[in-house]
Formats: C-alpha cells, structure tokens, sequence
C-alpha cells in the first residue's frame, strides 16, 4: 500500500487527481488502469479522540510505573 497527498483539480466537467510518477512506475500502473482508493476525512485525528480513551490506571499512577521501569526510581 503507497500513501500520497494529492490535490483535487478540475478536469474538464470532473474533478480528478494526480499521481506522481516514481508511485506510477513502482506500482506498475498506467493509463487506464484502475485503482482503488482510500478518501480520508480532514481533520485532527488527536484532537477527535482526545479523552474518548478511558484507562483502568490514572495518568499521574502509570508515569510513576514508567519511571519506576525506566529509572529505578
């Protein structure tokens, strides 16, 4: 799986993107062929989940059990 950040760009009555050519030919791809592909939302991802994970630990108890593992502390 290849990763890319890519603009949307009018074309012509569509709207297309375009893929850079070093991802084209280490896929293996040309014209015509096709592709599937992932649209991800925009957005914070850390932002949308910031405390909607609930630990059984409390913060200030689980950094003294890394120090504890780091440190000998």
């Amino acid at each position: 799986m290849t990763e890319l950040k890519a603009k949307i760009r009018k074309w012509g009555n569509s709207f297309g993107i375009i893929i850079p050519l070093e991802i084209l030919k280490e896929k293996n791809l040309s014209e015509g062929e096709e592709i599937d592909a992932i649209i991800l939302e925009k957005g914070n991802v850390l932002k949308e989940t910031f405390g909607k994970i609930k630990f059984k630990k409390s913060t200030e108890q689980m950094m003294r059990e890394i120090d504890k593992e780091l440190y000998d502390v």
